[in-house]
């Protein structure tokens, strides 16, 4: 039997880190993110009973995980904000663009408050 392991040591304490920090994101969507253990994480979403999750994804990097979950996130306060306007037809980028000052501020400080709570570094992120 196969005993190999797929994520380090340090890399699942740091996914475990991240996946604490998106903790509110469960709560809200049908994303879950599970320790798979040697595996390393995975991000299970689109829950139907009948089924189960139509889509796992799996990380073995908590920066991959971040910027993944964030996008998740990302994607969720902007659907949020433009509901109900021509806007909902946009893409992500330009919904960003075209997000009063004070709610690109909001959105950027989320990702801040995310990156803190998950020991992430933005500046070294890029």
């Amino acid at each position: 039997m196969d005993k190999r392991v797929f994520i380090t040591e340090e890399e699942k304490e740091k996914c475990q880190r991240v996946a604490d920090a998106y903790s509110e994101l469960y709560d809200i969507t049908d994303v879950l993110v599970v320790d798979a253990g040697r595996y390393g994480f995975v991000k299970l979403q689109y829950f139907n009973a009948e089924k189960g999750f139509d889509d796992a994804v799996s990380f073995l990097e908590s920066q991959t995980m971040f910027d993944d979950l964030w996008e998740e996130w990302r994607m969720l306060y902007l659907l949020d904000f433009v509901k109900g306007t021509p806007m909902v037809e946009m893409g992500y980028d330009d919904m960003f663009q075209r997000l009063p000052e004070d709610k690109k501020k909001e959105l950027l400080d989320k990702k801040a408050y995310f990156a803190r709570l998950a020991g992430i570094d933005l500046q070294q992120a890029g």
